[in-house]
């Protein structure tokens, strides 16, 4: 299919010297391009989505942590930082 495309000049140019260096076309370039963005989104589509929520049961086990140590940071003397 052929369709017409207004791309910045300066990206053009650089397109340009790549597909001349690879020693290809501009369309497989700009094609390849593409091909790869759009594999590129389909797999960023939020992965993580699916797992949010998934450590929820872990709130209670970290807050409980938390206060272990700040506990034990409360008994640290100031004389024992230095």
């Amino acid at each position: 299919m052929k369709t017409t495309l207004e791309i910045p000049d300066a990206i053009f140019r650089r397109a340009k010297s790549l597909a001349a260096q690879r020693g290809i076309p501009l369309r497989a370039l700009v094609t390849e391009a593409v091909e790869e963005k759009l594999a590129g989104l389909q797999q960023a589509e939020k992965p993580w989505a699916k797992l949010a929520g998934g450590l929820r049961h872990l709130h209670s086990e970290t807050v409980r942590i938390n206060g272990v140590i700040r506990r034990e940071f409360e008994k640290i003397e100031p004389e024992d930082w230095a």
